[in-house]
């Protein structure tokens, strides 16, 4: 079974990311299928389409657009589905709502991870629009930028994803404005409730 545009791809655990273990139980963190904070991101590829050719393969991860997997209520307040839903478990999945594969940046997007406020005065705990490279792509490092650069990204651009209990930004290279030179003393902010999910 395979489509002729689009991935086929199914969700890596369940749809929804909103459950958290605290010694030997479960806490339920969002009921609401409205909030996409807690939707998965993570899926797993079932079947690559036919019309062109990828390095994607099926079996491998993938990290996607929440919308995929989200359900909503229609105005007459009946549960649906996404417009991506096939069947079962199944949904599709365009080439550009794929951001990153087995570890590795799709397209032009990639991945920065927040750093902590250095502003005492400031009652933030993250310096706004600052990050560290964490996973970069070929036309960033064409321009010389590999992960560990200090970067400062556009407002708004930013959409956040945990992965192996980090929580990081995704954007597009275009996001990235400047680079700083990384003095060594700043330091990522991973709060507590990204790790070990």
């Amino acid at each position: 079974m395979r489509s002729l545009y689009e991935f086929i791809i199914k969700p890596k655990k369940e749809r929804y990311n909103n459950k958290k273990k605290i010694d030997n139980k479960e806490l339920i963190l969002n009921t609401s299928i409205d909030n996409h904070e807690f939707v998965s991101k993570e899926a797993i590829v079932v079947s690559t389409p036919i019309a062109f050719d990828t390095d994607i393969r099926p079996g491998d991860t993938v990290f996607v657009h929440h919308n995929l997997f989200r359900r909503w209520y229609n105005m007459k307040g009946e549960e649906k589905n996404s417009s991506k839903y096939f069947k079962d478990d199944l949904y599709f999945c365009n080439l550009e709502q794929i951001y990153m594969y087995n570890g590795k940046c799709h397209l032009d997007y990639c991945f920065v991870s927040p750093i902590k406020q250095v502003n005492g005065f400031n009652a933030s705990k993250e310096q706004e629009h600052f990050g560290i490279l964490k996973y970069s792509n070929k036309s960033l490092e064409r321009v010389g930028l590999h992960p560990g650069k200090l970067v400062v990204f556009t407002p708004n651009s930013e959409f956040e994803f945990v992965i192996d209990g980090e929580r990081l930004y995704c954007m597009k290279s275009n996001d990235i404005a400047i680079t700083h030179e990384y003095e060594g003393n700043e330091k990522k902010y991973n709060p507590s409730w990204a790790q070990g999910s």
